[in-house]
């Protein structure tokens, strides 16, 4: 199994990068831009078949390791 896990700032968490890159965005010429926000996204495979306790897996590393989450919101997808 795969799960993919996206990680993304808290709303009214400053986000510079994503700052930086609406501004060079505006500065190359596209408009109608509100906003950027900058996450990443982390792909694990995983051996097992029951997607419920690979979910179980993830939502555990995540917590401990792949997310601050004081800051960061995650959400996870498993693909079978």
């Amino acid at each position: 199994m795969k799960a993919i896990v996206n990680v993304y700032l808290k709303d009214g968490v400053l986000d510079p990068q994503g700052k930086a890159v609406h501004h060079a965005l505006n500065s190359l010429g596209f408009s109608g831009i509100d906003s950027v926000r900058i996450g990443k996204q982390i792909v694990i495979e995983l051996n097992g078949d029951d997607a419920d306790s690979v979910r179980t897996s993830v939502e555990e590393m995540a917590d401990t390791l792949l997310a601050n989450t004081v800051i960061e919101d995650y959400d996870i997808e498993i693909v079978e």
